[in-house]
């Protein structure tokens, strides 16, 4: 049974799941979104990303709120026959809220990154706001008789809102990754709401013929954009634990490894809003011992999880542990058959 919360949640955080999904899986993002252009690729030829060119490209243009903006080099469909690779640039951006200036970016960013190739640029959108009117999917001037105009492909997010159902049953990865976006911004303020869309998510990934490595990739995506309360994590590990033991794919351990991470950076973030009001160095110090107190409560709990209950000197040891101990027992227990394993490795590491 979820239970309810009094604390706040975590803030939602869209911008690295987005950047990790696009790099991972640019052929399933183009085919979902922009068919068009996964039609003329060739994909037998691997894209590259480009961020160092793009930084160049665009570093004194306004950048706006957005999530991510992407440039990558992809080989055309059925170039080459006159020995010529034909490789363009597609320039994808991810707009996280209203901007005015966002159709005046794309068309300065496309003949700014054309100037700079002399090669023809793609130019994509995808608005993931909640605003269901607002759609600029072009820009230009004309003076004098001369045009200068960019039409764009434009999708919007939003739109998917009332196919929910449907995103949960396409194979695509990005129709989860829209589903867990879209349930995100509808249970904002709903924490037992937005418990039980994650657990459907997570259960559906189980379900899914997909490899090992991609359902811990997308575990993390969705993980990272549907933030809970500290209490309904813990009933989302415990719940995911038994659905493990019941389909026999230990894919836990590797997820709960993003936990740890995260709760490194959560307690450093706390400790640092913290600092604005008692000092920068004392909220450094504070965050980086709120991140080792995070990472040391993830491993006990990990180890509690695999060799049962813990002695109280074990509980006591671990607390203590600095984080790059921390971290090499994160790694270690994987091999911890008995709690023996982690009283000689305390032993060794821990003095």
């Amino acid at each position: 049974m979820v239970q309810s919360s009094s604390q706040a949640v975590p803030r939602d955080d869209y911008d690295t799941p987005w950047k990790t999904a696009l790099e991972r899986y640019l052929p399933e993002f183009l085919a979902f979104y922009f068919p068009v252009a996964y039609a003329g690729i060739d994909w037998t030829h691997a894209p590259r990303f480009l961020d160092n060119e793009l930084a160049q490209v665009v570093q004194d243009a306004e950048l706006g709120k957005r999530f991510v903006d992407k440039l990558v080099a992809v080989r055309l469909r059925g170039s080459g026959s006159d020995g010529a690779e034909e490789w363009v640039y597609i320039h994808v951006e991810i707009q996280g809220g209203h901007d005015s200036d966002f159709a005046k970016r794309m068309f300065t960013y496309n003949y700014r990154l054309f100037d700079r190739f002399g090669r023809a640029v793609a130019s994509l959108a995808v608005l993931a706001d909640d605003s269901p009117d607002w759609r600029p999917a072009s820009f230009g001037f004309e003076l004098f008789g001369c045009r200068h105009r960019l039409e764009y492909p434009l999708v919007k997010l939003i739109d998917q809102a009332p196919h929910i159902e449907a995103l949960l049953a396409d194979e695509n990865p990005f129709a989860l990754v829209t589903a867990a976006h879209l349930l995100t911004q509808g249970t904002r303020h709903d924490h037992a709401g937005r418990y039980a869309a994650k657990w459907r998510l997570a259960r559906l990934l189980y379900e899914r013929d997909w490899g090992r490595q991609r359902i811990i990739d997308l575990f993390a995506l969705i993980d990272w954009l549907m933030r809970l309360p500290p209490e309904l994590e813990e009933q989302l590990w415990q719940a995911l634990g038994d659905l493990e033991r019941t389909k026999a794919m230990p894919y836990v351990t590797s997820v709960e490894r993003i936990g740890f991470q995260r709760g490194h950076v959560q307690g450093l973030e706390q400790g640092l809003e913290q600092g604005l009001e008692q000092g920068l160095e004392q909220g450094l110090e504070q965050g980086r011992e709120e991140g080792r107190r995070a990472e040391a409560a993830l491993v006990a709990r990990q180890l509690r999880r695999r060799l049962g209950p813990l002695t109280g000197l074990a509980e006591g040891r671990i607390a203590t542990l600095n984080s790059a101990e921390l971290e090499a027992l994160g790694e270690a227990l994987l091999d911890f058959s008995q709690r023996s394993d982690l009283d000689t490795w305390l032993e060794r590491h821990g003095g």
